[in-house]
């Protein structure tokens, strides 16, 4: 029975569940999906140091000529106290004096043997970092379903932590099947084309952070495609397009039945893509796309994304999306939530004259797509639309609606 697109995203977040994990050095952990709750060791900084090279002083001393009585670099343990009418030269970083009031900076200074005078406003607690103003002992610093990103690999750096608990990457198993489909390094007819489905889902599967596995084009019989579906079933996911109509030479489907397919909806109310198969057998979930390479690929980024974005860890499993302006009137034929492809430049979004489910050509020249409201006809120039985007991901923890309306 065919679903909603809401419908079929709600099936595929609560029938997901990762668990495995494994440890990871902070070197090799970039866009891998923390399993752990992280909190500080010790505070940033770790004691009062001075922003910049300086002269350590008691606030009521800004006045007076200075004696200078040290020097204390970075990394020094010093337990220096201050008296009247001295100070300490401080290099950025350092730990300044315990009594210390205020760093004045060396440029800010006359210097006269070893005294100095300040030529300066000052103004008290100037130039210190203090205890934890960056970070708490205790803080949360990562959460369980983060992203590692390299900002986040600073801070566990700074923390001295040398590993951390992530996500498994999702194993996914990619085969082709249709033999009237070439595969692109296959010899090729005048009358024959080639499979460019299946070279998609490797590549994007791959961009989105998970391990990838091609096993080879299955033949046109049940027996064949039985044989690649229990040879993948060590997978968190097998992807395959077409063979799911009612065609003659469509074996797909019934393949994946004869195998113990739990079907968890069988279509998706959505143009293009509406012959979508998304199930389960054992641990190894199914998703069978379309064969029409616009249509498979709208709906992999509708909801292939979305299997990807919870099979990872991510607690980002929710489509996010830009809020800007048509760039050009746009017309449409109601009936059916609409996936629609086009480029957002910065400004507009500029939806693409090319929309035949069976084109090729469209997405490489797209870097986005909107969902249109099955009663749009048409919409002008500068109304409010809702930017979904492909070539980068953004995502988001709680659910929004993304569907432009008129």
């Amino acid at each position: 029975m065919s679903v909603s697109v809401e419908e079929a995203l709600n099936i595929i977040i609560n029938s997901i569940e990762i668990k495995d994990f494994e440890i990871v050095p902070i070197e090799n952990v970039t866009s891998r999906i923390s399993a752990e709750k992280i909190y500080a060791t010790s505070s940033s900084p770790k004691f009062n140091n001075s922003a910049m090279d300086g002269y350590a002083i008691l606030f009521d001393d800004k006045d007076n000529e200075l004696i200078v009585t040290n020097k204390i670099f970075a990394g020094d343990d010093n337990q220096d106290i201050l008296k009247a009418g001295r100070t300490i030269k401080v290099m950025t970083g350092a730990r300044v004096p315990q009594n210390c009031e205020a760093v004045i900076a060396q440029e800010d200074v006359e210097i006269t043997g070893n005294k100095i005078k300040i030529n300066y406003d000052v103004k008290k607690m100037q130039h210190i970092r203090f205890v934890g103003e960056d970070i708490q002992k205790g803080e949360l610093l990562i959460d369980i379903g983060d992203e590692i990103n390299f900002s986040k690999v600073t801070l566990l750096a700074s923390q001295g932590i040398s590993h951390i608990k992530v996500y498994k990457k999702p194993k996914i198993v990619v085969f082709a099947s249709g033999e009237e489909l070439k595969l692109h390094y296959q010899p090729i007819k005048d009358y024959q084309i080639y499979n460019s489905n299946t070279p998609t889902f490797i590549s994007r599967a791959q961009e989105l952070g998970c391990d990838v596995s091609f096993i080879g084009q299955a033949h046109d019989s049940i027996e064949s495609i039985k044989e690649y579906i229990n040879n993948s079933l060590n997978a968190d996911l097998i992807i395959t397009s077409g063979g799911v109509s009612v065609g003659e030479a469509d074996f797909t489907r019934e393949s994946f039945t004869q195998v113990g397919l739990d079907t968890l909806f069988d279509g998706i109310i959505v143009k293009p893509g509406k012959p979508t198969i998304f199930g389960k057998i054992k641990d190894t979930f199914i998703l069978n796309l379309p064969g029409n390479p616009l249509a498979s690929a709208m709906v992999f980024e509708m909801v292939g994304k979305i299997i990807i974005q919870k099979m990872i860890g991510s607690k980002n499993f929710y489509h996010n999306f830009i809020t800007t302006k048509l760039g050009k009137n746009l017309l449409n034929k109601k009936g059916r939530l609409t996936l629609l492809p086009g480029f957002f430049d910065g400004e507009k979004f500029n939806p693409s004259d090319k929309k035949s489910p069976g084109m090729i050509s469209i997405l490489s020249e797209c870097n986005s797509f909107i969902v249109l409201n099955e009663d749009i006809t048409k919409l002008n120039e500068n109304h409010i639309v809702k930017v979904l985007p492909i070539n980068w991901k953004f995502f988001c923890d709680k659910k929004k609606d993304y569907i432009t309306y008129e």
